[in-house]
């Protein structure tokens, strides 16, 4: 196995996610297997119990793993179906040693961080880089393992120990290290500043890592001098510093490692020359272009509890961006703070109540993303119901297509209390209860969670349709909460259609309004496994109603499976 590590110094938020996703696409151009590994080392067990106002979205993974944002990265660049293992972070490492501790596994000695702790990181990243993830037998070529955080925090030592001894156990050529770092431009000079990284490069050397190609953050491309004083003073040859300067939109950040000859970079340091192709991009560079030449957008109105934080909401942003360049449109992405619809909001703030409603009014569609509690949730059905009744396309995501089921046996059912328990316990019209397979006490993982199958029961329904009118589908889940079964009779009688259910039959996972252009509910998450190129069907099929070409489209893809 072939690794490539990539680390980050200065200031966390660089983009090394962007960028090791990045040197896969290309190594991948090159004719090689990639797989990728994220080590997050916060001792959180997984990302499941975070805020998503401090760590952004928790990315879901088909077997159920709760992960880091930036694996949404690796499957999307890489198209690529990773598992929990993929993400390493201190909690898993620590659990897993205290666990053998407990077994008597160590046979007396004294625990340690080291060998013990760097030893069961090694053991980890040796094991799950083995794991395939392409959908093809074996291992893969070269597994790409991003250190979260920086250079120099605590918290992350014992993973660069490991590292230190891994690379070291491997060889020189099975191991490539590239380190990203910023260089900043002070205000009133105007100087591209090196200093901060060589202070970063001297920490990484004092802690036994040397670089052998650094990727520079900057504004504006690198200046010559600037690379001749980083390479004197980092001991990187000039022609392995990279330069990943600001860019229109992120595909092009593959397109700007390729011009660099990165790719030759790291094949020579991994010896990997005499296997790899040169580079096959042309499908990235159409993207990336196409999308830098688009000129009319779409307005979508983004209803949202953490909107504050674009990251609580990636993966939706990303299918969105994929859905649009698919119809030739840019997302023009309205965020709406739900609690600003709200009729509290008009007394309380009346500008950003005025502001929040004048904005949904000018979109051409209605998304409502996934959140838990219930903060905001009375705006959101405003939302909903505003779709619904003005035949504004709506697309309700996991908590979306709850809020859907509680506005409409509000105001059709004339169930004014009808709510969910989690937001109403003592509701005397529980539509949405708690699954039965959940946890009350514990938080991490005790959801529904990861890729379960939904059977459609009608082959004329919009959602089929756009799934290319498959029976069946296999989306990723994460919820507590779902549609009471006993209230699906009285729903369906008012003209709400659960149109996909699971194979019990008794969890909703997809609703329509057939008298609606398109008003769709799901339980699952679709924009998980939404890639460029090959966009979410339901994603798909909102921006296609927003645009007034839903119908042209089905009429033009029937019976495609």
């Amino acid at each position: 196995m072939k690794y490539v590590l990539v680390t980050g110094g200065v200031v966390s938020g660089l983009g090394k996610g962007v960028t090791a996703s990045s040197i896969g696409v290309v190594l991948k151009a090159c004719g090689l297997r990639v797989t990728s590994i994220k080590i997050d080392p916060y001792l959180n067990t997984d990302a499941g119990t975070m805020s998503p106002f401090e760590h952004g979205e928790v990315f879901v993974l088909d077997d159920g793993g709760e992960v880091d944002l930036d694996l949404g990265n690796y499957e999307r660049f890489l198209d690529v179906t990773l598992t929990r293992d993929n993400n390493i972070t201190t909690g898993k490492i620590y659990q897993s040693v205290l666990d053998k501790e407990r077994r008597g596994d160590y046979l007396g000695k004294t625990v340690q961080v080291v060998p013990h702790i760097t030893d069961a990181i090694k053991t980890w990243i040796e094991s799950v880089s083995l794991i395939p993830v392409d959908g093809k037998v074996g291992p893969a070529d070269v597994c790409v393992i991003e250190l979260g955080g920086t250079v120099g925090d605590i918290e992350s030592m014992p993973f660069i120990e490991a590292l230190r001894q891994l690379s070291f156990s491997v060889g020189q050529e099975n191991f490539c290290l590239i380190h990203v770092s910023l260089i900043p431009v002070l205000g009133v000079v105007g100087e591209q500043k090196t200093k901060p990284t060589q202070h970063s490069v001297r920490e990484l050397r004092a802690l036994g890592l040397t670089p052998h190609l650094l990727a520079c953050r900057s504004a504006q491309p690198l200046l010559e001098n600037t690379k001749e004083k980083l390479s004197q003073f980092c001991h990187v040859a000039a022609g392995n510093i990279l330069n990943i300067h600001d860019v229109p939109n992120i595909w092009h950040v593959p397109l700007l490692l390729r011009n660099q000859n990165a790719h030759h970079s790291i094949l020579q340091q991994l010896n990997l020359l005499s296997i790899a192709m040169p580079p096959d991009l042309r499908d990235w560079t159409k993207m990336a272009e196409t999308y830098d030449n688009l000129t009319n957008s779409v307005r979508i109105a983004m209803v949202g509890k953490y909107v504050g934080l674009t990251d609580s909401y990636l993966s939706v942003v990303k299918a969105l961006l994929h859905a649009c360049v698919a119809c030739s449109l840019k997302p023009s992405i309205d965020w709406i703070a739900a609690s600003d619809l709200e009729d509290d909001s008009a007394k309380l703030t009346p500008e950003a109540h005025a502001a929040a409603w004048e904005t949904l009014k000018n979109a051409a569609c209605v998304l409502v993303p996934g959140g838990f509690g219930d903060r905001g949730v009375k705006g959101m059905i405003l939302a909903a119901k505003y779709a619904r009744e003005n035949n504004v396309p709506y697309l309700g995501i996991c908590l979306g297509m709850q809020i859907s089921v509680i506005e409409f046996a509000r105001s059709l059912l004339s169930l004014e209390r009808a709510d969910s328990t989690e937001f109403d316990e003592h509701t005397p019209n529980p539509v949405v209860v708690f699954m039965p397979e959940g946890s009350r006490t514990h938080m991490g993982s005790t959801m529904r969670l990861g890729s379960r199958r939904t059977l459609f029961q009608t082959p004329d329904c919009i959602t089929s349709k756009l799934y290319h009118n498959s029976e069946y589908v296999d989306e990723r889940h994460r919820h507590r909460y779902e549609v009471n079964p006993d209230v699906i009779g009285i729903l369906e009688e008012a003209g709400l259609k659960f149109v996909g259910k699971d194979d019990s039959g008794r969890r909703m996972e997809i609703l329509e309004l057939p008298s609606h252009p398109f008003y769709v509910g799901v339980q699952f998450h679709p924009e998980f496994k939404s890639r460029p190129g090959k966009p979410s069907a339901l994603f798909l099929g909102l921006i296609l109603a927003a645009t007034g070409q839903l119908e042209t489209y089905l009429d033009r893809h029937p019976n495609t499976s």
